[in-house]
């Protein structure tokens, strides 16, 4: 799998991903400079699409999401159903 790839997403994943956010107290322009500094070319507006369930995240994405909260894989998919 490339960590070029995307996963196909929803709205579940992108309220989990703000929920995470929030709690951690960051801003979606923290989260992208932090992705940025990572040398992963994201915008805000296309954030703010993953978090709304819109626009699906790529693998490389979600791993350093991972890394900047130090959480697990789990996490992302709390509570979502399938």
């Amino acid at each position: 799998m490339s960590k070029n790839q995307k996963i196909k997403i929803d709205s579940s994943f992108g309220k989990n991903l703000r929920v995470l956010r929030k709690s951690h107290g960051y801003t979606q322009e923290e989260i992208v400079a932090k992705l940025q500094l990572k040398n992963l070319d994201i915008s805000r507006s296309a954030y703010a699409q993953i978090e709304c369930g819109t626009y699906n995240i790529r693998i490389s994405e979600l791993v350093a999401l991972k890394e900047i909260y130090d959480i697990s894989y789990d996490e992302f998919f709390s509570g979502i159903q399938y």
